[in-house]
Parts: structure tokens; sequence; C-alpha cells
């Protein structure tokens, strides 16, 4: 899920979806309009999921999709060699979550610990161990 929102009101560490991708802006400029157009932002922004960096380029009035983050938690119930199956708190359903790259939070990740996970337009994404 994602709303839309004018490029020019974006900062950095907000986050946008550039190539149906969710990123978060690490570097911004904006210029001032010139005598024949309007105002030109420049963004850099950095993957969320593939840490990918990419660029964007476009007048301040713009519309641009912002990703919707559900901060969520849950409880370990499985680990695997890749993945994690986490019951959610409120739901009690159980979902699939990518094994983090970190090395020191894939460490804390043993079944029975409460975590902290994202959905970001229906992919997950383990944050923190509590």
């Amino acid at each position: 899920m994602s709303k839309p929102v004018d490029l020019g009101s974006l900062k950095e560490g907000h986050n946008i979806v550039i190539d149906g991708e969710p990123c978060r802006i690490v570097e911004i400029e904006k210029s001032k309009p010139g005598k024949h157009g309007s105002a030109k932002v420049r963004l850099v922004a950095i993957g969320i999921f593939d840490e990918v960096k990419r660029s964007m380029v476009g007048p301040a009035d713009n519309r641009v999709e912002v990703p919707i983050v559900d901060k969520r938690s849950g409880q370990v119930v499985a680990v695997g060699s890749d993945s994690v199956s986490v019951m959610d708190n409120q739901s009690l359903e159980i979902v699939e979550v990518p094994m983090p790259k970190d090395e020191a939070l894939r460490a804390k990740v043993e079944p029975g610990v409460s975590v902290e996970y994202w959905s970001i337009m229906n992919r997950y994404l383990l944050v923190n161990v509590k």
C-alpha cells in the first residue's frame, strides 16, 4: 500500500517508491524555480529490501508514491536457514519473514523471542529483537 504526496514535501529519512521498490531517501536537493520553469527536486534513495541506490529528478509539484510502513510486533515460532516464522501478536497469523542480513540481529533470532517487524507493500522486514 502507498499514498501519493508532492515530491517537494519529502525530506531526508522519508520513504518513497522508485521503480516499484520502497526506498529510504538519503540525499535530497531542491532548486529554486527559474524564469521558465518550476522548482526541481533531485534525490538519492537506497532500497529498503535490496539496498540498491536509486535516483530521481522531477518537478517539486510532481505526485509520487510513498509506501505505508506498518510496524508490528510478534513472536518467533520457527527459524529456518533463510526465513523466520513470526506469529503476529494482534492477529495471531503466522508470516514468513526473510532472515535479517545484519549478523548481530541474526544471532539474537531464536524461537520464543519477541521481535518487531515491518510490513511494507506486502513484504516483510525483521527490524529488532526485543
